[in-house]
C-alpha cells in the first residue's frame, strides 16, 4: 500500500476500504504524508466524493488521531449544537446559557471566523478577559460545576482535522461535503457529547448555498451521529439575509445581552428557542421537542438563562461588569449611518456582501493571523419584508479605518433591494431532519 495508489484509486473513482483511510490520516496526523500528496487525496475527495461507509471510516480515523473527552461522570445527557456558519450568527452565546439553565449539560468546543462568517470564541474573547484557551481536564470541571464550558479546540482534541483544516482552506476543498462531515463530526463526537443539534445553513450567506446541497450535507452529518449512537437532529435554516441586526464581534455580543433579557430580534430568537427546544428533548428533560422550545423561552423570561451566562464569564474569566452595562465598551473610532434614497420594502438583503463588508471594517479576518478589531462592524436597521422611507437609516457601520467608509457605503448600497410592493417575510427554518429521513 502506497499513498500513490490511494490517490489513484480515489481520483478514478474507486472505494477506499477502512484500513486504507486509516494510513491517510495517520500519516498525516504523524507527518509522515507530506502536504503536496495530502493536497492531492483532498481534490480527488472533492470531485470523486466518498459514500457513507468511507465518511464514516474517514470521520472515525479523524476522532482516533487525538484524544477523546469522557464525561461520563457528569450527570445527565450531555446535548451540543453546531453551526455550519451564517452572517450574523450568534445562537450558541445565548442557546448554551439557556440550555444549561433548563439543566442540561452542554460540552462545547467552537470555533473561529474565516471569510464573511463569524467565529464563537472571536465573539466570546470580545468581552474582556474572557479565556477559551482552557484544558481538557478545566473544561471538565467547569461543566461538572456549572453545566456549560465554551473553549477552542486543544492540540489534543482531532490534531488531523486542524492539519486537514489548513491544507482545505488553500486548495479549495472547503466545500467537499465528506471532508465537512469528517471535520464536524470528528470534532463534536471527541468533545464528549451524547447528542447533537444540528444547525445547516442555506443561502447566499451559508457555505453550503445551495439547498439540496445543505440537505445531504445534513444527512451525511444525522448518519454519521447516529451510527456512532449520538442521538442527531438537523435544521435547514435560512442564510440569504443577516441572522439578528448586529453583525461583528462586540456588536453581537451586546445583541445576545438583549436575547437573553428577552429583547431579541425576532428572526434570531425564534432560531435560537427551536434549536435549544431541541436540546432539552434530546437531553431528556422533556417529552417532546415543543415543550423543549416551551422551557427554552421560560428560562429567559424568568432571568435564568441570563444569570447563567453571567456564571459562565465569570467562570471561564470575563469582566461581568461589561455584561452587566455593557455601554462602557470602547466606542470605534468612526460610527457612520447608511441612508437609502428610496421608499419602499426590503425585498432582500445579500448576507455575504454584509459578512465581506464587515470583514474590511475590521470585525472579521480573510487570514487565520489577520487582527481582528472586537468593536467594529455593522448593524441593520432594517430586516426583508419591512417598510423603510427614503432618507431613513438602513446600515450604521462601526470602523476605526475612515479610509474604508465611503467604499462599505457603495458595497452595503449594493447589498441591499427595495420593491414598492409589499414584501413577506421569510421563512427561517425550512425543514427538520432527523434519523427517519436517512
Amino acid at each position: 500500500m502506497t499513498i500513490y495508489e490511494l490517490i489513484s484509486k480515489k481520483r478514478d473513482g474507486y472505494e477506499l476500504s477502512d484500513d486504507e483511510i486509516s494510513f491517510i490520516i495517520d500519516n498525516f496526523t504523524k507527518g509522515i504524508l507530506p502536504d503536496y500528496q495530502m493536497s492531492a487525496f483532498l481534490m480527488a475527495t472533492f470531485f470523486r466524493g466518498m459514500n457513507d461507509r468511507e465518511t464514516m471510516s474517514l470521520t472515525r480515523s479523524m476522532l482516533e488521531s487525538g484524544d477523546i473527552v469522557d464525561l461520563t461522570e457528569i450527570p445527565g445527557i450531555k446535548v451540543d449544537k453546531h453551526s455550519t456558519g451564517g452572517v450574523g450568527d450568534k445562537v450558541s452565546i445565548i442557546l448554551a446559557p439557556i440550555v444549561a439553565a433548563a439543566g442540561v449539560p452542554v460540552p462545547m468546543i467552537s470555533g473561529r471566523g474565516l471569510g464573511h462568517t463569524g467565529g464563537t470564541l472571536d465573539k466570546l474573547e470580545s468581552i474582556p478577559g474572557f479565556r477559551v484557551d482552557y484544558s481538557i481536564n478545566d473544561y471538565k470541571e467547569k461543566i461538572a460545576k456549572i453545566g456549560v464550558c465554551l473553549i477552542g479546540q486543544t492540540p489534543t482534541l482531532v490534531p488531523a482535522d486542524k492539519k486537514m483544516y489548513a491544507l482545505r482552506d488553500v486548495t479549495a476543498t472547503i466545500q467537499a461535503i465528506p471532508l465537512i462531515t469528517g471535520s464536524i463530526m470528528s470534532k463534536k463526537l471527541a468533545e464528549g457529547i451524547d447528542a447533537l443539534v444540528l444547525d445547516v445553513k442555506t443561502g447566499k450567506g451559508a457555505f453550503m448555498q445551495a439547498y439540496d446541497k445543505s440537505v445531504e450535507l445534513a444527512k451525511k452529518l444525522i448518519a454519521v451521529g447516529e451510527q456512532f449512537g449520538k442521538p442527531t437532529i438537523a435544521y435547514i435554516t435560512n442564510m440569504d439575509e443577516p441572522l439578528g441586526n448586529k453583525i461583528g464581534n462586540w456588536l453581537e455580543i451586546e445583541e445576545c445581552i438583549d436575547a437573553l433579557h428577552g429583547r431579541g430580534p425576532d428572526d434570531l430568537m425564534e432560531i435560537t428557542h427551536q434549536l435549544s427546544g431541541t436540546m432539552i428533548y434530546l437531553g431528556g428533560k422533556t417529552d417532546s421537542i415543543e415543550q423543549g422550545v416551551s422551557i427554552s423561552k421560560d428560562m429567559v423570561q424568568s432571568g435564568k438563562a441570563y444569570e447563567k451566562f453571567l456564571e459562565i464569564v465569570k467562570e471561564q474569566n470575563g469582566d461581568v461588569s461589561f455584561i452587566e452595562s455593557p455601554e462602557k465598551y470602547t466606542k470605534p473610532k468612526f460610527i457612520t449611518e447608511i441612508k437609502t434614497d428610496r421608499s419602499g420594502f426590503i425585498q432582500s438583503i445579500d448576507a455575504l456582501q454584509v459578512g465581506l463588508t464587515s470583514v474590511s471594517l475590521g470585525a472579521g479576518r480573510l487570514k487565520s493571523d489577520d487582527i481582528i478589531e472586537p468593536e467594529t462592524g455593522i448593524i441593520l436597521h432594517k430586516k426583508i419584508g419591512d417598510k423603510i422611507a427614503a432618507g431613513e437609516p438602513i446600515f450604521t457601520i462601526h470602523t476605526n479605518k475612515s479610509h474604508i467608509t465611503e467604499q462599505a457605503k457603495v458595497r452595503l448600497l449594493k447589498a441591499i433591494r427595495i420593491s414598492e410592493n409589499a414584501v413577506k417575510k421569510e421563512q427561517l427554518i425550512f425543514e427538520k431532519l432527523d434519523k427517519n429521513s436517512l
